[in-house]
C-alpha cells in the first residue's frame, strides 16, 4: 500500500476538507464554525496531507503539549477508510513522536464518532471524559 505524509502546502485546501469532512459534528456542536474558523485554529499545527497512490484522501494536524504529541485531527475521504489508512497515520504519529523522544500520543474523539474502534484497535485507551469527548493516550515506546 503506497501511503505517504507529506506536509501542507495548501491549507485552505485543508480546512475546507476538514469542514466538509466534519460537517455533520460542526452542525452538532459548533455551528458558528466554518471553513475559515477550521483554518484559524489549524493553521500553526504540523499539517500533513496524507497521500494514497499519489492522491490527496485525508489530513493529519499534530502538535506538542504538556502530556507529548497530540493528534489534533485525523481526516480521511469517507470513500478511502476502512483501507488501513487511518491506521498507517496513527502509526506515523507514534513514529514522529519516537523522533521527537516523546512517549505518549494523546487525543480527544467526540464520544459519537466511530473513529473510537480505529483509536482502540491501535493502543489507545481512555484516560478521561468530559460531555463530549474522550481523551485518549497510547504509549509511543
Amino acid at each position: 500500500m503506497s501511503i505517504t505524509f507529506v506536509a501542507t502546502e495548501n491549507l485552505h485546501r485543508a480546512a475546507r476538507f476538514t469542514y466538509e469532512n466534519m460537517r455533520v459534528y460542526y452542525e452538532q456542536f459548533a455551528p458558528d464554525w466554518d471553513v475559515a474558523k477550521v483554518l484559524e485554529v489549524t493553521q500553526e499545527l504540523e499539517n500533513l496531507d496524507i497521500v494514497f497512490h499519489q492522491e490527496v484522501v485525508g489530513v493529519m494536524r499534530l502538535a506538542t503539549g504538556d502530556e507529548g504529541y497530540i493528534i489534533r485531527d485525523l481526516q480521511v475521504l469517507p470513500t478511502f477508510q476502512n483501507r488501513g489508512i487511518g491506521k498507517a497515520a496513527v502509526k506515523e504519529a507514534k513514529r514522529r513522536a519516537a523522533n521527537a523522544n516523546v512517549n505518549t500520543l494523546t487525543l480527544r474523539v467526540l464520544k459519537i464518532s466511530p473513529a473510537i474502534t480505529l483509536y482502540t484497535r491501535n493502543g489507545f485507551t481512555i484516560r478521561s471524559e468530559d460531555e463530549r469527548f474522550y481523551h485518549m493516550a497510547a504509549e509511543v515506546r
